[in-house]
């Protein structure tokens, strides 16, 4: 399970460098996203895959015993999925505004446009 992972992880990566460096801004944001949820699951996965319960400490208890999930790369997946919805929804907000001034959304055509007044 564990090397489907990592060939989807190349694949999204590949997808999202692909798309970043096209010319429009659609793709580029597009592009953004895909790796995005590249890097996700790349630190799922270094976190690693485990079958196991939740990491909670019994009462009587006082350390972990047995197999449990590791909670660490749960919560920087969690984080990151936040914070990267935040960016897209600004981005796209952005590009809505530069296509409705520029009438394009070709970036060597808004870059053209720098030296109009």
């Amino acid at each position: 399970m564990e090397i489907l992972l990592a060939i989807m992880t190349g694949i999204l990566y590949a997808a999202g460098i692909y798309l970043i460096l096209r010319r429009s801004l659609v793709k580029l944001i597009i592009g953004i996203v895909i790796l995005g949820n590249g890097v996700n699951l790349l630190i799922f996965l270094m976190g690693g895959l485990v079958k196991g319960r939740p990491p909670l400490i019994a009462e009587d208890g006082k350390m972990l015993e047995g197999i449990f999930a590791d909670p660490v790369p749960q919560a920087l997946i969690l984080t990151a999925i936040v914070i990267s919805f935040g960016l897209q929804s600004f981005a796209i907000v952005l590009i809505k505004r530069a296509y409705k001034v520029l009438k394009t959304d070709d970036i060597d055509t808004m870059n053209k446009t720098d030296d109009i007044k």
